[in-house]
């Protein structure tokens, strides 16, 4: 269609006559220079100019009508790569526009007009030259163009135009007589035969790799209990013999089912690649498995580099944290001595510590992670990190309570505490919460901020040194020695298990009221745990000892009806000439006297 570029259309209704004459022409040179001889005089241009001009399609003609032939020469406009492909395969790439058709439509026609080639059996491939104009080069076989090539289209190439065409020319020649050899009858056949003869090597292959795994299922089963143990951390059995049996089963059964699967893709691969109708179809479900695994290859290579930086910091990060452990356990066993630093901190301190180097290599970490640089990951990023800020105002405000309460040195794990209205033993302590076990067997769990602005009271913390003081009161009416309340209670006191003999129990009067006297033990123990079973055996060893010494407790107090009757001094205080007044009884307007005898 390009060679309208040399000779004017109008011209058109003139050499229509000639159309014949110069078609015989043409053959004739043609078959006088041969298929590899492209030389020709001056004239065979023009004679395929004219001939190529007849048989171009109509609707081009008109399309180059209202132009000159100056204005039609060909133009390079820009440069570009648009591969001219049969039958699947890439035969050359045209790189330059001419006039106002683009290498895609160039290389669209030039398609066409190859697979019509290919697919008219009376030309012959030897008819296909290549013949050198002033300003063109001319690909045609008999009087079928094929296509042009400009100096644009060579000086992209970076060849000599005539030696590209002749190229091109040879190209195109193998490409038809491959085809033609694909469709021909024995070829058909040939295929017919290689498929049926890979469909059964398939079955047979199948039936092998069943059989195969069959043998292997029943000598699994076979091994079953003896071969394969069962498998165990210590005491702990974390697979069983038969589970993990059925494990391997189950495993080996999606290695057949993937065996067979890739098995199949050759197989379909294979088979549409023995028909030529099919080859192209062939190539395309290979490029569709191909590509992917190679895009995926690619970016697997380029990641390596960031893998091996993944690697150094997950190593430095481990071995960082095994070196920090191995101090802070040193010096929470007071093997290693810090001045200021006690032994208890050790612990939550590697805690804090571990945390903040998991932060910062992850922090580090993050750039070369896969997908870092994506919007999608950042979005994620971004929603997380908003999320957190408007969700954890109570969790950070635990965090630095529990970083505070490390350091107060309040409390330690398996002391006795009393946290607001909460007694128990503190059986676990984070950043976040503290838990505490009561003596009903209840798991109580504080949060750090919530301990931090309460009272707290530790009932351990002195166990060490003095011990605990465990105090107790009992009220005594006036008439019982005090003396004697003390020496029952100290013996009360001692007589308790858990209690220490040293420092010795002590009795305080806290008060002395209306009708009795408030006398209060204290006694040290070393055992805060068992408050609630020393407090229990002390209270009936105060009732024992005070049964026995005759004393009774009168609480929390006893009123009595005086007028005369005893006073409630003790004996010893009083004066030997004291007698008890007789009890008298009155009535409204008569004084009898108990002493009388009551008369009618």
């Amino acid at each position: 269609m390009f060679l309208f570029t040399c000779i004017d259309v109008r011209l058109y209704s003139l050499i229509k006559p000639l159309r014949l004459i110069s078609y015989g022409y043409t053959l004739l040179q043609a078959m006088d220079h041969g298929a590899h001889n492209t030389e020709s005089d001056g004239n065979t241009p023009r004679i395929l100019v004219i001939t190529l001009l007849v048989l171009s399609p109509l609707h081009m003609q008109d399309a180059f009508a209202k132009k000159s032939v100056e204005k039609r020469a060909p133009e390079i406009t820009e440069t570009i790569n648009v591969p001219v492909v049969f039958n699947g395969k890439t035969l050359f790439n045209l790189h330059a526009r001419i006039a106002t058709f683009s290498p895609e439509d160039r290389a669209r026609v030039i398609e066409e007009r190859i697979s019509k080639l290919a697919n008219n059996l009376l030309i012959q491939t030897d008819s296909i030259i290549a013949v050198d104009a002033d300003d063109i080069s001319l690909i045609a076989a008999g009087d079928l163009a094929i296509m042009a090539l400009t100096d644009g289209d060579a000086k992209v190439a970076g060849k000599n135009r005539a030696d590209l065409a002749k190229e091109y020319a040879v190209l195109i020649r193998n490409a038809i007589e491959e085809h033609r050899q694909a469709y021909r009858v024995k070829a058909i056949i040939i295929g017919i035969i290689s498929a049926l003869g890979l469909t059964v090597f398939f079955f047979l292959f199948h039936i092998f790799m069943k059989r195969m795994f069959l043998k292997l299922h029943t000598k699994l089963n076979v091994w079953r209990g003896e071969r394969i143990p069962a498998i165990k951390f210590q005491k702990l059995e974390l697979l069983s013999s038969d589970r993990l049996t059925d494990i391997l089963i189950r495993i080996s059964r999606w290695v057949r089912i993937i065996i067979i699967f890739i098995a199949f893709y050759f197989y379909i691969l294979l088979l549409l690649m023995f028909f030529p109708w099919t080859k192209n179809l062939s190539s395309k479900i290979f490029h569709y498995i191909i590509t992917p695994l190679g895009i995926i290859g690619n970016a697997f290579i380029s990641y390596l580099p960031n893998l091996f930086f993944l690697s150094v910091i997950v190593l430095v990060t481990y071995y960082g944290l095994k070196l920090v452990r191995f101090i802070f356990a040193a010096v929470e066993k007071e093997i290693i001595t810090l001045p200021g630093f006690f032994p208890d901190w050790g612990r939550p301190t590697y805690e804090i510590v571990r945390f903040l180097i998991l932060a910062f290599a992850a922090v580090v970490a993050f750039p070369y992670l896969p997908g870092s640089e994506s919007p999608v990951f950042k979005g994620i990023s971004i929603f997380i990190g908003v999320l957190l800020s408007l969700g954890s105002t109570s969790a950070v405000a635990s965090m630095v309570a529990g970083v505070i309460l490390t350091y107060m040195r309040a409390f330690r794990i398996g002391d006795r505490v009393k946290i607001s209205d909460t007694v128990g033993d503190v059986i676990e302590k984070t950043l976040l919460v503290t838990r505490v076990r009561t003596i009903k067997n209840e798991d109580i769990t504080i949060p750090n901020s919530m301990i931090l602005s309460s009272h707290i009271i530790n009932y351990s913390a002195l166990i060490k040194e003095s011990g605990l003081i465990l105090h107790t009161s009992v009220t005594i009416g006036y008439d019982a020695p005090w003396r004697k309340v003390h020496e029952l209670l100290i013996a009360a006191a001692l007589n308790t298990e858990h209690i220490l003999k040293e420092p010795a129990p002590f009795v305080l009067q806290t008060s002395l009221d209306d009708f009795y006297v408030s006398y209060e033990i204290n006694a040290y123990t070393d055992k805060p745990s068992k408050m609630a079973v020393i407090y229990s055996e002390l209270h009936q060893n105060i009732q024992d000892s005070f049964n026995a010494g005759g004393v009774e407790i009168m609480s929390p107090h006893y009123s009595s009806l005086r007028d005369g009757n005893q006073t409630t001094i003790p004996e010893e205080n009083l004066p030997k000439t004291y007698v008890p007044p007789a009890f008298r009884i009155f009535r409204i307007g008569r004084n009898v006297d108990a002493s009388d005898k009551t008369k009618e």
